[in-house]
């Protein structure tokens, strides 16, 4: 069957006027038998059920002509075959309406067209899942670009430090090339399993931009590892550092992939998907691998230009590399929820009143190793206080008016810049209790947000000195009164609201002691 490419918003439901079962009187209809043939035509015993009665002798009269078959509406795409059902009055028949023939030309026209189709579907099937986003052609399509000119890269990357080992001349020993070979793997590894255990949690927080400063990483080390034949002296330091940049990114690539694919999973076919995006990548290597094989091949004949090859074609193979890689990754509308895209989804709701879609919020989030986000006034912090500066009066004044059932609290603290620590600005911190649900930091950082639209459109220096106990209650009372709305609508636009993914700082919690 042809796959379909579904959106991944959720389609709304359609609203059918009642109407009562006696206004359609029914009419008794005879018996049909049904008889099953190899050749998908179905005999019955047909009697016409509107308003056509036939239970006396035919009207005299001249006989016409054999009647049309009536076309039902059913389609059956198969093997790149359109076909439809038909009923010519006694059999029901199944009949293609790919076109009809013209003469020998026509005939040879069809069937080149019918196999070109047949061939595009098959690939088709076999690159593309059934049921994705409709971005995923989009994300496929620059996949293949980073994936080739990458592999090609390895390839090449590799052809160098076995120069430098000096193997192929007589000169090599195998032993020291074969230890050397093996301490700049086990020190890839080790350094791969740390960075894993100390960045765990910024994969979800901070996928896109993780990945694709990993994926730099990855073409820088490419770049040292074809050094090594210039400084065949410093072979073991030069492919060790490459080795642990490309294990870096090798772990971050095999953390986020499952989160990417399920981002195209509309169905739940997260099994599919994954399957599918194995497939592409052994298909999009075996043609990096091709191209790599055809540029040794043309400067086989000389040697001089053959060993400077690389050197030549890095620039341009990492940079493409890279730019797919980004574009790519700018297709990938994640359905989570972290703390800076549940805050422009806020943002946006408090300004316009919509929940943005997740394509929307991408787009915003940005992709780059520096955010893309525009800097604006009273950031917000989700945290714990700081014990490094003198605390405002106005947090202890929250701390003081805490309540069994409150769950969080907020205050205003001076957040450093992040360029110039010795800077400071005002900001919100949101400090969560143990214990607290995802509706109570969707609820806390919603009060935040009202918060910091009420400073911008007022004065805040005597704002917050005279109103803030008041400011605080009324921006409670419209975060619970908006809080059911705005949880359906990311709803209908496909949110996971189930949970929200912070970082282990974010994750830091306060106990309340009722004394």
């Amino acid at each position: 069957m042809q796959p379909a490419v579904f959106s991944s918003t959720s389609s709304r439901q359609l609203c059918f006027p009642p109407w009562k079962s006696d206004e359609f009187p029914r009419k008794p209809t005879p018996s049909k038998t049904l008889t099953l043939t190899r050749s998908l035509t179905t005999s019955i015993n047909y009697g016409p059920e509107e308003d056509v009665d036939n239970t006396g002798p035919p009207e005299p009269g001249p006989k016409t002509g054999p009647i049309s078959p009536a076309k039902l509406p059913v389609v059956v795409r198969k093997s790149g075959r359109v076909s439809r059902y038909t009923w010519d009055g006694s059999r029901l028949n199944l009949e293609s309406v790919d076109g009809g023939g013209g003469g020998a030309a026509m005939c040879f026209e069809d069937g080149f067209r019918q196999l070109f189709r047949i061939s595009g579907l098959a690939l088709r099937n076999v690159f593309i899942p059934k049921r994705v986003t409709e971005n995923y052609m989009q994300y496929v399509k620059w996949k293949l670009l980073h994936r080739v000119f990458s592999s090609a890269l390895q390839v090449l990357a590799t052809q160098a430090m076995f120069r430098a080992i000096g193997i192929g001349f007589s000169r090599s020993l195998p032993s020291a090339a074969a230890f050397n070979w093996v301490l700049k793997d086990g020190l890839g590894r080790l350094s791969r399993c740390i960075y894993t255990a100390s960045l765990a949690s910024a994969f979800d927080t901070n996928l896109k931009r993780v990945r694709f400063s990993t994926s730099v990483m990855f073409s820088l080390s490419i770049g040292v590892e074809m050094l090594t034949p210039v400084f065949p002296q410093y072979f073991l330091l030069l492919a060790t550092v490459a080795n642990i940049a490309k294990q870096i990114s090798l772990a971050c690539y095999l953390a986020t992939s499952s989160a990417v694919h399920r981002s195209f999973a509309v169905a739940g076919n997260l099994g599919e998907v994954s399957a599918k995006a194995q497939i592409q990548s052994v298909c999009f290597d075996s043609l990096g691998l091709l191209l790599a094989a055809i540029l040794n091949l043309s400067f086989k004949n000389n040697p001089k230009l053959l060993t400077s090859l690389p050197f030549l074609v890095y620039p341009f193979f990492a940079a493409v590399d890279v730019f797919g890689i980004y574009q790519g990754l700018k297709h990938v509308h994640l359905q989570t929820l972290t703390k800076d895209r549940l805050e422009i989804i806020l943002d946006t709701w408090i300004r316009s009143g919509c929940v943005p879609s997740p394509e929307e919020v991408s787009k915003e989030e940005g992709v780059g190793i520096f955010r893309s986000r525009r800097k604006q006034s009273w950031p917000i912090r989700i945290g714990s206080l700081t014990v490094d500066q003198q605390i405002p009066k106005l947090s202890m004044m929250a701390m003081q008016s805490l309540k069994s059932e409150d769950y969080y609290f907020i205050s205003v603290e001076n957040i450093r810049g992040g360029l110039f620590p010795q800077t400071r600005q005002p900001g919100f911190f949101l400090c969560l209790r143990e214990g607290a649900g995802t509706a109570d930091v969707t609820k806390g950082l919603l009060q935040a947000c009202y918060i910091r639209r009420a400073l911008l459109l007022s004065s805040p220096s005597d704002l917050v000195v005279r109103e803030w106990c008041k400011l605080l209650d009324d921006t409670k009372v419209a975060a619970e009164r908006s809080l059911n709305l705005l949880d359906d609508q990311m709803a209908e636009l496909g949110w996971a609201r189930k949970n929200i993914l912070l970082s282990s700082g974010e994750q830091a919690r306060y106990s309340f002691i009722d004394d």
